[in-house]
């Protein structure tokens, strides 16, 4: 009977085929709240990744913490020797020897930036990590020769 219902178009055999047409059609389809729902899983499970990881690696605090340090005191050190070399070479009669001093040890700060990015977004604002690494590792691989 079930052969024979198939053929002839039984009310049951229609179903089943509207239910699978309508399946087929829903999987073709990814509307915006599909979207919105697998992002917001997305966000979730990142963070939580990011939480757990902070959880299964705190015997390493104390290194990220000294790493974290050396990076930033050797940027810093550089933002303030080229600003201090600025302001020499308004005060000597050779400036432009300070002058050039301060720009490459500006530039090699700036190539920095990235590396502090990611130290400040790691302490600071590690929800939001995702959105900070791939900007801060492009300005991370510039190095100052190679923008001349």
């Amino acid at each position: 009977m079930g052969i024979l219902g198939r053929i002839l178009g039984s009310d049951e055999a229609i179903t089943t085929g509207i239910k699978t047409v309508a399946k087929g059609l829903d999987a073709l389809v990814y509307t915006d709240e599909e979207k919105a729902s697998d992002h917001a899983k997305s966000v979730t499970e990142a963070r939580r990744m990011v939480i757990d990881w902070m959880s299964a690696s705190q015997g390493h605090r104390l290194s990220r913490r000294v790493i974290s340090l050396a990076i930033t005191f050797v940027w810093l050190s550089m933002y303030v020797l080229g600003a201090l070399l600025s302001v020499v070479a308004v005060w000597v009669d050779n400036a432009a020897q300070f002058k050039e001093s301060a720009k490459v040890i500006g530039d090699y700060a700036d190539s920095m930036n990235g590396a502090v990015m990611l130290i400040l977004g790691f302490y600071f604002a590690a929800p939001h990590l995702a959105e900070i690494v791939k900007p801060a590792m492009e300005k991370f691989s510039k190095r100052p020769d190679k923008n001349e």
